[in-house]
């Protein structure tokens, strides 16, 4: 059913990354309550789906989008340095670092992933301190830009390598209810972020889920 209309979305333009997507929020799941989504909801899927599948080069993007919180934005120039030495756009990054930590160094998850981009121990060697911002940056950074070149350049199912592993890349049938939101979260705040928008619905729709808490956390850290 799913593939089905993975399918009939691809047929009308969509790249398959975006179909996948638009196939999860208007298919009913067993066991999973389903997204509804007005007209204007499935317009903008269709409206984002050629800049998702070509992110810019670094070198094509000057400074983050002014959308992203004030948490994320004091990471600004480090997340510039990381976009040239990974070769990711910068508003990816602080896409990910967004919904990831709020910008917050010391963020442990209840599974285990530590540090601004979250990364799971199993990424790190064995004298390498994962709370260290550059050892951190270069194994979540590594991943996702891994996941984006085998997902070949399509944000949407890099994201679900990124938040469900690897092998969920391309194989929309794996993934969980978790990482459906989290690509739903993550490309609706990346496109409004390679638009240059001051503000994001998407955004703050993630703030009003649960995001807020985990900002509010991050303001507390002192950063040095």
């Amino acid at each position: 059913m799913l593939a089905l209309e993975a399918q009939r979305w691809v047929t009308r333009g969509l790249p398959f990354g975006i179909a996948v997507l638009a196939a999860l929020l208007l298919t009913p799941l067993a066991g999973v309550v389903a997204m509804t989504m007005n007209p204007e909801a499935v317009a903008s899927i269709e409206r984002m789906a050629a800049p998702i599948s070509a992110p810019p080069r670094p070198s094509e993007v000057g400074a983050l989008a002014p959308l992203f919180t004030p948490e994320v934005q004091r990471w600004s120039a480090q997340i510039l340095a990381w976009a040239q030495a990974y070769q990711l756009d910068p508003n990816l990054i602080a896409t990910v670092m967004q919904i990831e930590s709020c910008g917050d160094p010391l963020a442990r998850s209840s599974s285990g992933a530590v540090g601004l981009f979250q990364v799971m121990p199993f990424h790190f060697g064995a004298r390498e301190d994962p709370w260290d911002l550059e050892t951190n940056a270069r194994a979540g950074l590594s991943y996702l830009a891994e996941a984006l070149r085998k997902a070949n350049g399509d944000v949407a199912q890099a994201l679900a390598g990124y938040n469900g592993g690897h092998t969920v890349i391309g194989r929309p049938e794996r993934w969980t209810a978790e990482t459906r939101r989290y690509v739903y979260w993550g490309i609706g705040i990346y496109e409004d972020a390679r638009q240059g928008a001051a503000q994001s619905a998407r955004l703050q729709e993630w703030l009003e889920a649960g995001g807020r808490s985990l900002c509010e956390q991050a303001a507390r850290r002192v950063i040095r």
